[in-house]
């Protein structure tokens, strides 16, 4: 009987010293670190201290909640193993210079509510089950290396407010499954191979404020009524290969806010017709930190 709570006891005191974690969490966090260079961070880890002093990692419950390591010289890539960190709700590895690519096991976070890995160097695909991840509210992969299609799981993520994708390497069309996304709040497509119609189901996003749709090759007509959409701040849709569509709807003129255009003549838009009492003009979506 001694002996059985002598041995608790010396659990327990594991636990604290590690931070009060079990030791599947630690050995992922653990993983990171080896995996994506931590003896190089600008702020490391003292891996024989608590878990619970180790940079951006956020504790509740006794159970890893967050890891925000943004711009903190990481490197490597993302180990497999981060799908283990089953409480995760905030992944930030943004403004790094992580390469590889996503690995399939993050689908497997369903407590995820924020996925920023913004401005790497990641290759390959999107998750094809990254529908999985029903709570996320924003999915930040900007300016990466990646390529294919975009899954048509992701328009199953009906809480999404912010999806981030600019700068990539991403081709096929904007799902259909998209205008089911009735939080959306930014849609950020610009400069990748993007191609076919603009789908008429975006014209169900009633919260959309920012659509960058800029540097792809998008053709045919752009549907109208997006612009009539009553919270829209700003459309960035320059070198594409829209048609011709003076957007003379009355129900946008005035309630548009923000326009970004080249035209040349693929993109005959008549601005005047807009007539709208806000500004119109250009405007910079560049990676914005406005999200942990």
């Amino acid at each position: 009987m001694k002996k059985s709570i002598l041995m608790l006891f010396v659990v327990l005191i594991g636990q604290f010293l590690s931070g009060q974690v079990t030791d599947l969490e630690k050995n992922v966090l653990i993983d990171l670190y080896n995996s994506a260079k931590g003896d190089t961070w600008t702020k490391s880890w003292d891996l024989n201290a608590p878990v619970s002093t180790w940079e951006g990692v956020t504790l509740e419950n006794n159970k890893v909640v967050s890891i925000n390591l943004m711009n903190n010289n990481l490197r490597g890539s993302i180990p497999n193993s981060i799908g283990d960190l089953k409480n995760l709700k905030v992944l930030n590895l943004a403004l790094n210079n992580i390469g590889g690519s996503i690995p399939e096991s993050i689908t497997e976070l369903k407590k995820l509510v924020v996925l920023r890995l913004g401005k790497n160097k990641i290759t390959g695909m999107i998750p094809k089950n990254i529908g999985s991840l029903e709570r996320l509210l924003v999915l930040d992969l900007f300016y990466n290396h990646l390529s294919g299609e975009l899954p048509l799981s992701m328009g199953e993520i009906k809480s999404l407010r912010v999806i981030l994708l600019s700068h990539n390497g991403l081709s096929g069309s904007i799902p259909l499954t998209f205008g089911n996304l009735k939080d959306l709040e930014r849609l950020e497509l610009g400069d990748n191979n993007f191609s076919g119609v603009v789908p008429d189901s975006l014209e169900n996003l009633t919260k959309l404020k920012m659509l960058v749709l800029a540097e792809n090759r998008f053709r045919g007509e752009f549907p109208e009524d997006i612009l009539s959409l009553p919270n829209l701040k700003l459309v960035q849709l320059q070198n594409n290969r829209f048609g011709e569509n003076d957007f003379s709807n009355d129900a946008g003129k005035n309630k548009f806010a923000l326009f970004d255009f080249d035209g040349s003549n693929h993109r005959n838009f008549d601005l005047n017709k807009i007539n709208s009492d806000k500004d119109v003009r250009t405007a910079d979506t560049r990676f914005e930190d406005s999200f942990n």
